[in-house]
């Protein structure tokens, strides 16, 4: 079992950055892949970006890249995002997963956080 809490959300206004965290307990996350998705109101939860267990290959939405940054720190079992560049529909509820093989889908992750809210104003 692996648990993850995230943090580090709030309320920042367009063009302004936040840094979310995600931190793992239980087995070591550096057993796992990670990724961060999201869900704005009224919509499905969506793939933000994913990185795998050593941290070495990361990929991202089409939608975040070039503004958002995933990172890991696995002596501190801790998952980062650097958000930079925000924007009004990047408002959302940020999850942080973690699985045995890296993808792009929710069913790809065992484990979910309860998620952190992001939102941007304009």
């Amino acid at each position: 079992q692996v648990q993850l809490v995230e943090s580090g959300g709030g309320l920042v206004q367009a063009g302004g950055s936040l840094r979310l965290s995600c931190a793992a307990s239980g087995r070591p996350a550096s057993n796992y892949a990670m990724s961060w998705f999201r869900q704005a109101p009224g919509k499905e939860r969506e793939f933000v970006a994913a990185i795998s267990w050593s941290g070495g290959i990361t990929y991202y939405s089409d939608s975040v890249k070039g503004r958002f940054t995933i990172s890991r720190d696995n002596a501190k079992n801790t998952l980062y995002l650097q958000m930079n560049s925000l924007k009004p529909e990047d408002t959302a509820v940020y999850f942080c997963a973690a699985g045995v093989v890296s993808g792009m889908k929710s069913n790809d992750y065992r484990y979910w956080g309860q998620g952190t809210q992001v939102t941007v104003s304009s």
